[in-house]
């Protein structure tokens, strides 16, 4: 795990960055490629892992103080399995799966697309780890698109949280991305996040920057 000094001297470059960017490519944002991974609620991570048992942080991700884990699940559904999901840290009040659509279809399930933390009526899914079994009632999701920013980046763009935007990919596979959702909030990082079905879809790169416009996006 980074230590604290690494991790500010890290974000400091990344904001650096993004405004020198934003100065010159005043509507562009950059990529963050989500695979699919599972969120765990402190009672779900004893129960897979074993009573008392901490996630390890492996990787820092692009939002502030949340992180890949080195611990990994397998999902399970009704028709098939997908084992190695990887865990996301810290902890969250409540599991949650996200999964792409194509996903979807080797555990035989049909969720909705959502924003993270809306589960109610999503279907529910086995997770299985190395001390045991948890059988979720609902919290799977193809996660919605969306743009991470914070309120001044917010201000720059000239949208409000909530809104929705289309982004334009450029390249030989291109095109418009629409009905990306606008997400607000101080402690974010800019970032649009899709998951690998877009991103194979359009040919899109980690940290690659694209832009954003607010035409027909409803």
């Amino acid at each position: 795990m980074e230590n604290r000094e690494e991790l500010i001297q890290k974000i400091t470059g990344m904001v650096l960055e993004h405004w020198n960017r934003l100065s010159t490519d005043p509507y562009q944002v950059p990529v963050g490629i989500s695979a699919r991974h599972v969120h765990l609620s402190r009672e779900h991570v004893e129960t897979l892992f074993g009573a008392g048992y901490q996630l390890t942080s492996q990787k820092s991700l692009s939002q502030p103080g949340q992180f890949a884990c080195k611990e990994q699940v397998e999902v399970c559904g009704p028709k098939g399995s997908i084992g190695k999901v990887r865990i996301l840290g810290p902890e969250r009040k409540q599991s949650q799966v996200e999964m792409a659509f194509s996903d979807c279809r080797i555990l035989g399930i049909q969720p909705p697309v959502r924003t993270s933390g809306d589960l109610k009526g999503t279907p529910g899914i086995l997770l299985k780890g190395p001390a045991g079994e948890v059988s979720l009632k609902e919290g799977v999701m193809i996660a919605d698109r969306h743009i991470h920013m914070t309120p001044e980046e917010a201000e720059w763009f000239g949208v409000s949280d909530g809104e929705r935007v289309n982004v334009v990919v450029p390249g030989e596979k291109g095109g418009v991305l629409g009905r990306v959702l606008i997400r607000i909030t101080r402690e974010s990082r800019l970032d649009f996040h899709v998951d690998t079905d877009d991103a194979n879809a359009f040919l899109l790169k980690q940290g690659q920057w694209i832009t954003i416009r607010k035409d027909d996006a409803r």
